[in-house]
């Protein structure tokens, strides 16, 4: 593990430690072995057919610029690797980000995609200092709607055709945001 690697306690059993390339195997194995469950959601399934494609992507991520970076972290059950959450398109001028996530289907129906939203929503608030989070849904996509819809976050509307799903199918998304002064 490289030094200064950002560790976010969830609970007990849930952490969200901060992207490394040491966590490609367990990445690329977890998509490779459920291309049809992520890959109804996830327009990268398609595009991650070698772990060289994973590789890849979190060596961008682990070495962008400083303008460019953003935070991605591994969400760990019991210390196991069980989805990934993190920014994206972040705006440090006007002090806004975009919040994407994914989870393992064994995993599902625990509550660990919301509760890590919700702290990495504290995390951004209190120590990026970020004033409004976004997260994008496609509208039929029920499980992870409702994990902004748990948080408070507010319904701002749909962006037709926002998203181009495997299959070249577009799909309409849902967007929430959640300001720091919201209660």
């Amino acid at each position: 593990m490289r030094e200064n690697v950002t560790i976010i306690k969830v609970n007990t059993e849930i952490e969200l430690k901060q992207l490394e390339l040491s966590d490609t195997l367990d990445i690329f194995n977890t998509i490779d072995s459920q291309r049809e469950y992520l890959g109804k959601w996830l327009p990268f399934v398609e595009f991650t057919k070698a772990l060289s494609d994973t590789e890849n992507f979190i060596s961008s991520a682990v070495n962008a610029p400083k303008d460019k970076f953003e935070y991605i972290f591994v969400i760990k059950k019991l210390g196991k690797f069980v989805g990934l959450i993190g920014f994206k398109d972040t705006d440090g001028l006007n002090n806004k980000t975009e919040m994407g996530y994914w989870l393992s289907q064994d995993y599902q129906k625990q509550g660990i995609v919301t509760q890590s939203v919700e702290k990495l929503c504290e995390f951004a608030f209190n120590k990026l200092h970020i004033n409004r989070i976004q997260i994008k849904c496609a509208v039929e996509n029920h499980p992870s709607r409702n994990v902004p819809k748990r948080l408070g976050f507010q319904f701002e509307g749909i962006e037709r055709d926002g998203e181009l799903l495997t299959g070249n199918v577009y799909t309409d998304l849902e967007i929430y945001s959640k300001l720091k002064g919201d209660k």
